[in-house]
């Protein structure tokens, strides 16, 4: 897609709005629409000024104005608007260099593929990234001063299976949510749904499917691409799936455990290393992996406390990363084993399908820094030789303590995980790539707003736990 054939597309569309879209530091996406007059070809080098200082973790006051470079690439027709929009992702810069913002997380993105191609290592990373996701009929929650709740309602969750109104039955049993037909499964058609509005913004689904928590866990399964690009295709796909929900009457969270006691939502992500159309992961050792993909795994392993600030960027992600609920919170690696850290699948011979399955991930955190964050461990440890030790093929949970000791494990909390981050982020600095200030902004701004903010506020378990103590 170029600028002219962007032009072509507004038209042969009807488009009258144009619609640019960037993320925070956070991960949340914004934008800013300009009537279809205001673009032309010059509008993908000149820009639209912006705004930046009221933006998460972005400028000061003083140097707030930013420049919005529309990427043609990225251009597909808004599928829920009434008014016929046409939708672009953009790059920011500063208006006096013109270089790129290094607070955008998409330009982030794009230094860590530019670090690949320069490291001599291959030219090109690919990620397949599987976001999972809950759709619940309603939720209410608020805190204040004298008061903190939330109540989920959710159609298909146990804890409703007692209401008299519009109660059929064949609800999930917790855990046991994994793959059931219709009419346990009640969500199909608004799955299908989403995957044909997906399609229609021109992304590539695999396939899609109830998950194993019950009140409508999900998930839609992309097809791999390239780094930045399978990070743009990760925020389209939020958007589509909260705007079909949202038009059926349905509203859907990425919060890693919004439901206690039953799983909760991971972002399971694939990667490989390919040079000159070739895959670079496939080899004659363990799983049939090369030495550079075991060097990968070494650097993943290595670094992982350190990327779980990243990753697993909330203070709710830390619920979902306990054991029992399949989560990997020990660093290990495995062909099959999905308690592992790191899996190698195994579905396929092919050396096109070699790959490492990264699972400590959850889809709260920002895809543009958290496939840099990963693909720079993993070159971490290709470049320096990390061995990643020996292959963990039991289930974890059946070991025994004395075993236990010798696997190391994720953080248990957002605090511990950014206290590892601040120890270790130096392999991240590596080519420009991030920068100690943004790394700084990061961890301020998580430590503040979230970390602090959770544990200064009461809890409504601790009235069960301490009122009358």
């Amino acid at each position: 897609m170029t600028p002219s054939k962007v032009l072509q597309l507004a038209k042969e569309n009807g488009a009258k709005q144009i619609d640019v879209r960037f993320a925070d530091i956070p991960g949340l996406q914004h934008h800013i629409s300009y009537p279809i007059g205001e673009l032309t070809e010059t509008s993908f080098t000149d820009g639209y000024g912006i705004d930046g200082s009221s933006i998460r973790g972005w400028a000061a006051i003083n140097e707030s104005d930013m420049l919005l470079i529309p990427d043609p690439t990225t251009a597909f027709m808004d599928p829920f608007m009434e008014t016929p929009t046409l939708v672009m992702i953009g790059d920011v810069r500063d208006p006096l260099t013109r270089q790129n913002y290094e607070r955008d997380p998409r330009w982030i993105a794009r230094k860590a593929e530019l670090y690949l191609q320069n490291s001599g290592v291959g030219d090109t990373a690919f990620v397949g990234a599987e976001a999972e996701f809950f759709i619940f009929d309603n939720i209410r929650f608020d805190q204040n001063a004298h008061s903190g709740f939330y109540f989920i309602d959710a159609e298909e969750g146990r804890w409703n299976s007692g209401r008299k109104d519009n109660n059929l039955g064949y609800r999930p049993r917790y855990k046991e949510g994994y793959f059931p037909v219709p009419p346990t499964d009640h969500y199909q058609d608004l799955r299908s749904e989403m995957v044909n509005v997906m399609e229609r913004c021109g992304l590539e689904i695999e396939c899609h499917h109830h998950e194993v928590a019950t009140a409508g866990q999900c998930e839609i399964d992309q097809r791999f691409n390239t780094l930045v690009k399978s990070a743009d295709n990760m925020m389209t796909y939020k958007y589509v799936v909260r705007n079909v929900a949202n038009q059926y009457g349905k509203t859907v969270t990425f919060m890693p455990k919004p439901i206690f006691g039953d799983n909760g939502s991971g972002m399971h992500v694939h990667q490989s290393i390919w040079r000159d159309g070739k895959p670079l992961f496939a080899g004659d050792g363990y799983a049939g992996l090369s030495t550079m993909a075991l060097h990968y795994i070494g650097g993943l392993l290595r670094h992982a406390r350190a990327l779980s600030a990243i990753i697993a960027p909330t203070t709710n992600s830390y619920k979902r990363l306990v054991p029992g609920y399949e989560a990997p919170v020990n660093l290990a690696y495995s062909r099959r084993n999905r308690s592992a850290a790191c899996r190698i699948p195994m579905y396929s011979a092919s050396p096109k399908a070699k790959r490492v399955e990264f699972r400590p991930p959850d889809p709260s955190a920002n895809p543009y820094l958290a496939f840099a964050a990963m693909l720079m461990a993993g070159l971490d440890g290709v470049l320096n030789k990390i061995e990643p030790g020996e292959p963990l093929d039991k289930d974890i949970y059946d070991l025994s303590p004395e075993e236990m000791k010798s696997v190391p494990s994720m953080p248990a909390s957002l605090d511990e995980a950014l206290v590892c981050l601040e120890e270790d982020h130096q392999f991240l600095l590596k080519g420009d790539v991030f920068t100690e200030e943004l790394i700084e902004t990061f961890i301020d701004y998580k430590r503040k707003n979230e970390a602090e903010a959770v544990r200064l506020r009461p809890h409504p378990y601790e009235f069960s736990l301490y009122y009358d103590i």
